[in-house]
């Protein structure tokens, strides 16, 4: 669209006078606002034209008498038809497997490794019958020399007893009599434990040798070899207190000699 703008006499500037600066720029600027003004009313869509208005839509409906449908008669239902029953199954007859051809040569190996194996059988229990005799014969052999033993000891026993009593009745009364009244300790106390023996844990064993009197009393007591210093004093005097039944020779008490006593000196 092409807008064009009419000069009128009114809207025309007075012409200024010549060579008046200030009116011929006022008349400049007052033209391009015109124009930039005009320009953005064609760039918005302005035009001259009114704008129509628009009518109302209207809607027209009109009533249809539509025919009835026909009713449609189910068809008449056809009678059911027996069928027959389905035949019983028949069991089919086994059937046997085919036997493949046998070899007679493989047959022969095999009674041939069969009678080996039966007559390995028999060998390993002919052995094992054989092992069970020597053991028993074994067993048996050593019981016969257990028992041979047992007899020869019984023997010697009774060989030994058989000598004993003939050497007792060789022997008078008088001497019966005095070995059944051999000497006898009657009383012994122990020795005292010496005090610097225990202060230094010092164990020993001390033997003392003494003589039994006739009246059972322990005379000449001596300490023998072997016997620690410490230990010496209180087994002497433990000895000295020993009593014994005097041993009586046909019919007479009489001294004993070389009779030993060992002390053991043990820290409990």
């Amino acid at each position: 669209m092409t807008a064009m703008i009419m000069h009128d006499s009114t809207m025309t500037l007075p012409r200024s006078a010549p060579g008046g600066f200030w009116q011929n720029s006022l008349a400049a600027g007052l033209a391009v606002a015109l124009h930039v003004i005009v320009l953005a009313l064609l760039v918005h869509g302005w035009s001259l034209e009114k704008t129509p208005v628009s009518q109302p839509a209207v809607l027209k409906t009109q009533l249809v008498m539509l025919p009835p449908e026909p009713q449609v008669q189910a068809p008449e239902r056809a009678p059911a038809i027996e069928q027959p029953a389905p035949p019983e199954p028949v069991a089919a007859a086994p059937v046997e497997p085919i036997k493949p051809a046998v070899d007679p040569q493989l047959q022969a190996q095999k009674r041939e490794q069969a009678a080996l194996a039966r007559k390995r059988v028999e060998d390993k229990k002919l052995e094992q019958q054989a092992e069970q005799q020597r053991e028993r014969l074994e067993t048996q052999r050593r019981d016969r020399e257990t028992q041979q033993r047992q007899l020869a000891q019984q023997q010697e026993q009774r060989a030994e007893q058989a000598r004993l009593a003939a050497e007792r009745s060789r022997r008078p009364a008088a001497q019966n009599a005095a070995d059944i009244r051999q000497y006898l300790p009657l009383s012994k106390e122990a020795p005292d434990y010496p005090q610097r023996a225990l202060d230094k844990n010092i164990e020993g064993d001390c033997s003392v040798e003494y003589t039994v009197n006739p009246q059972g009393k322990v005379e000449n007591p001596r300490v023998l070899d072997g016997c620690h210093p410490l230990f010496i004093r209180p087994s002497l005097a433990a000895a000295n207190t020993f009593r014994y039944q005097p041993r009586v020779v046909d019919g007479q008490a009489v001294a004993v000699p070389a009779v030993r006593n060992t002390f053991h000196y043990r820290i409990k």
